[in-house]
């Protein structure tokens, strides 16, 4: 998998390991993609720094599929004994249409590589 971010973060997490989201469209966890491309447009606004994509590898566990807004375990699929829950591409959740993931324990992530970009801020 992928997770998109600046090139200063990557090498923090290299070191230090992921730090988890508080929230999200999926709630706690650490966003991930096994799409390059989704991981490519992160982070959102770089203000000019130099850009990374994390090669990962990830453990997810017990996986839930959340295919559409208002999914009544969206936020909550922790609680329910799942550690990741996956978005699947063109379920209308993600307005690039991309796939998604959200891993719940960070430990359960590898960094493989750091993939240094330029990315053009469209």
């Amino acid at each position: 998998m992928y997770h998109g971010t600046t090139l200063a973060n990557a090498k923090t997490i290299m070191k230090e390991g992921f730090i988890p989201s508080f929230d999200g469209m999926l709630g706690r966890g650490v966003y991930v993609s096994r799409d390059f491309d989704k991981a490519c447009k992160y982070p959102l606004h770089s203000h000019g720094e130099r850009c990374a994509v994390l090669k990962l590898k990830v453990g997810v566990g017990r996986v839930k599929r959340i295919d559409f807004q208002g999914h009544p375990l969206q936020k909550t699929w922790h609680r329910h004994g799942y550690d990741t829950a996956w978005v699947p591409p063109d379920c209308g959740m993600v307005p690039s249409g991309l796939e998604e993931d959200c891993v719940y324990d960070p430990d359960c992530i590898t960094v493989l590589e750091i993939i240094r970009f330029d990315k053009v801020q469209l």
